[in-house]
């Protein structure tokens, strides 16, 4: 059912699902939601396997296997649960909505909106405490603007990951291939970082979420700059914004969606910023836009988001056109 109509159905009504319903708290109190899950075992791998005694090729070897075996454990449990899921009555529905757990753009918009309404209620405590739930970096070191920049960096990025790629795994591989993108860039998140615990043990978690959003992170830069237009932007600056500076992200992947945001919105992201692992010298992404973003700008980066959204779900209902 890959590649087909039916899987192209399924993801349409994910989507619509995600978009609607989102991650509701009343349902999420009561159960610990998938992510948690997969971050539970990524933990439990991390505290008993990357022991900061050992050799880092040792760590790098353990943390290569933890890998495998989890993603291999994702991809069963995928397959497993569709298995099931397709054999009940009204299957695809019950597929589509146990996908849309696994998406999340109104989780995103929400949780974005939060720091544009701290900002524009003159707020910055509360801006900052919104903020810290989106990114990595320490939030008292942010200015508004520097907050601002923060929730639009939050909201370009994470639509690649959260939206765009979750969907393009489905599209590709099922369930199966939706559960394992979400296993791999959950385990990215939490040990693929650069910190002396984490650079051997977790290389081979942010080397493949680097390989599975390689694609995914310039459709969603493409539909950004298309959607460039809801924000009062310019689609053109976007896309040239976005193949010039792209490459001059840290990341082989965040800059794609971030550049293309920056330059429909016209203003600069990125630069230097400070995480929890220490500074990071990064250049600015649309380097000669303004530095002085506000709640205004959240909000404009918001409907570039929803128009990106709409253009994202178009793409996948011609597929299903296409393969009907």
């Amino acid at each position: 059912m890959i590649l087909s109509s039916d899987a192209f159905l399924v993801l349409l009504g994910a989507l619509l699902l995600d978009a609607v319903i989102g991650d509701p708290d009343i349902l999420w109190r009561r159960w610990p939601h998938p992510v948690t899950w997969l971050g539970a075992i990524v933990a439990r791998a991390d505290r008993r396997l990357n022991r900061p005694g050992s050799p880092g090729p040792f760590r790098k070897l353990a943390g290569s296997a933890f890998v495998a075996a989890y993603l291999a454990g994702a991809l069963a449990a995928g397959w497993l649960v569709e298995t099931v899921l397709r054999a009940l009555p009204g299957g695809p529905l019950l597929l589509a909505l146990t996908a849309s757990v696994l998406l999340a753009a109104r989780s995103l918009h929400d949780h974005v909106r939060r720091v544009a309404d701290g900002l524009a209620a003159g707020g910055l405590a509360q801006a900052r405490r919104a903020v810290s739930m989106i990114v990595g970096r320490d939030p008292e070191r942010l200015d508004e603007g520097g907050v601002a920049r923060a929730a639009i960096e939050s909201a370009a990025e994470n639509f690649s990951d959260g939206v765009v790629a979750p969907a393009f795994w489905y599209a590709l591989g099922g369930l199966p291939g939706l559960l394992a993108y979400k296993a791999i860039n959950t385990a990215d998140s939490m040990i693929g970082h650069l910190s002396d615990r984490h650079r051997d043990f977790g290389w081979a978690a942010a080397r493949l979420d680097d390989v599975l959003n390689y694609l995914p992170a310039r459709l969603a830069g493409a539909l950004l700059a298309l959607a460039g237009l809801a924000g009062r932007g310019a689609p053109a600056r976007a896309w040239r914004v976005m193949l010039r500076d792209a490459g001059t992200h840290r990341s082989p992947n965040a800059g794609w969606p971030e550049a293309a945001m920056a330059g429909a919105l016209g203003i600069a992201l990125g630069g230097p910023r400070v995480y929890a692992a220490g500074p990071v010298d990064a250049p600015f992404l649309n380097r000669e836009g303004r530095r002085d973003a506000g709640p205004a700008d959240i909000t404009r980066a918001l409907r570039v988001m929803v128009a990106a959204c709409v253009l994202h779900g178009m793409v996948y209902a011609g597929l299903a056109l296409l393969a009907a």
